[in-house]
């Protein structure tokens, strides 16, 4: 009979990890939680990329949630409005550990509503031994629009290759990639006051570029996303793309590549990128919100994070002890921290599939000449209003 009563005396907080397999490392982190937290068991589930947004969000929806989840941070602005999930609130200290604006991807209304747990930043990969077919300095990549179109014409012009690589698939990163050059000329689609702000001359100016960048890009970019990109690159059919820390290690071993911050527009104060993270969400419902969120903040401290990151290969949330020394090991690390610091975050909205599509309508518009950067970007900015 004992057995049976501890059973019934012990609470299951249940977990949802997208992808193949537990993140390395969470296996010995949850057994650790378990053991400070006696009474309380955790019990984790497995759902690949395609599915896990989905079942997380019917669960939820239908009243029988999870008690804590692996969310991207876009969505939870829509998870709080519809009372799903509860607040992350974060002390001053806490806020102060992580890198500038790392926060704001999971604030809404002044309040947290995730752990940040994955964070990305782009940089710029450039395929040197094309840089010197084309007679370019192959030790000196662009540093600002305007030179980043001039190489990727020489380029174009030189070589067999394009000189940059663009993206304006039917797909999520199409925006991203535009956020980027937001990001990198000092433009914000909405403003501390959660106001649109997409239809500014910063934004303009980064879309016209954007729509120039054809001149000198592969064929058809609107068949083309950022990880096809990288295949082109790889294949040295394109001289340069905005991409992520990861692919680092996905490069060929033969390829002549460096890597180097965003290009800069003309309005930038410094570099620039735009700043994705993935959190862990804590649904509403469970009764055990409390240790739900204590769970998260012990799978995401400063120690657990770090490795987490380094086993991942992806930015780090915070200048912890051992990022200097990863970027003194690895220089190729440094551009994707450089941009944080003028970086913006992926915006909060309400239907943030609405918002999405809208973005890449827009791109996808300016791209192919159907609109003028002018018309696309007043669209847009009255269309995304509604999606607040």
């Amino acid at each position: 009979m004992a057995p049976m009563a501890m059973a019934q005396d012990e609470t299951t907080v249940t977990m949802i990890q997208c992808g193949d397999a537990l993140a390395e490392g969470y296996d010995g982190f949850i057994k650790e939680w378990e053991e400070n937290n006696p009474g309380y068991k955790v019990d984790v589930e497995i759902i690949g990329w395609s599915q896990c947004q989905e079942k997380i969000t019917t669960l939820a929806a239908a009243g029988t949630p999870v008690g804590l989840a692996y969310v991207g941070s876009r969505t939870l602005k829509q998870f709080a409005e519809n009372d799903l999930i509860v607040p992350v609130p974060m002390s001053e200290e806490e806020k102060a550990s992580y890198y500038p604006n790392i926060v704001s991807t999971v604030t809404y209304d002044g309040t947290q509503w995730g752990v940040p747990v994955a964070f990305s930043t782009k940089a710029l990969y450039w395929n040197k031994d094309l840089f010197e077919e084309a007679g370019l300095d192959p030790e000196t990549p662009p540093k600002t629009w305007q030179e980043l179109y001039d190489m990727a014409a020489t380029i174009t012009e030189k070589t067999a290759a394009a000189g940059y690589g663009l993206s304006a698939k039917t797909f999520d990163n199409t925006m991203h990639q535009y956020l980027h050059w937001v990001y990198t000329n000092n433009g914000k689609v909405t403003d501390e006051n959660d106001e649109i702000v997409l239809d500014s001359p910063q934004n303009l100016e980064a879309l016209t570029w954007y729509g120039k960048m054809v001149d000198v890009a592969q064929e058809g970019p609107t068949a083309y996303e950022q990880d096809d990109l990288t295949a082109l690159f790889n294949d040295s059919k394109v001289a340069m793309i905005q991409q992520g820390p990861w692919v680092r290690v996905r490069l060929d071993e033969g390829l002549n590549w460096d890597v180097a911050p965003l290009p800069l527009g003309p309005q930038a104060e410094g570099p620039g990128t735009l700043l994705i993270t993935d959190s862990l969400a804590v649904f509403k419902g469970t009764g055990y919100e409390e240790q739900a969120i204590d769970l998260a903040k012990w799978l995401t401290n400063p120690e657990h994070q770090f490795f987490y990151e380094k086993t991942h290969g992806l930015t780090p949330l915070r200048p912890v002890a051992g990022v200097e020394e990863m970027v003194a090991e690895d220089p190729t690390w440094g551009p994707f921290l450089d941009g944080i610091s003028h970086g913006g975050p992926e915006p909060l909205f309400t239907d943030y599939k609405a918002f999405q599509n809208a973005m890449i309508d827009m791109v996808q518009a300016v791209v192919t000449g159907n609109k003028s950067p002018e018309d696309a970007l007043k669209d847009t900015a009255e269309e995304i209003d509604a999606y607040k």
